[in-house]
């Protein structure tokens, strides 16, 4: 999902400036948290947010999730695929198509 060129860029980045002391697995999370709620915000009193700021939240938010994955030693992509996996299992085509109730209800 990120590509090595985008780690890469985020490593020097953080290095420069001597911030990997302050991503802890806690910080990293709230920071997710927080920018998503910055997000979110865009959407607040309508479903279309500015382009140009959703686009800045957005990448703020990946950027942290990114940062997060690299401190864990997790790969996105695989994380990702597991727990789509473990999704369908709970959500089968059959009794979820088209539908938005959750799993125990379907």
């Amino acid at each position: 999902m990120t590509s090595e060129r985008v780690r890469q860029a985020l490593v020097e980045f953080v290095r420069e400036r001597d911030w990997a002391q302050f991503h802890t697995p806690a910080n990293l999370a709230k920071s997710i948290s927080i920018e998503a709620g910055e997000l979110l915000e865009c959407f607040q009193w309508g479903d279309d947010g500015d382009d140009a700021r959703v686009r800045e939240e957005l990448a703020d938010v990946m950027t942290y999730c990114t940062l997060l994955a690299m401190r864990l030693g997790v790969e996105p992509d695989e994380i990702v695929l597991e727990k789509l996996a473990v999704t369908a299992e709970k959500y089968p085509v059959e009794r979820a198509k088209g539908r938005s109730a959750k799993y125990d209800a379907l």
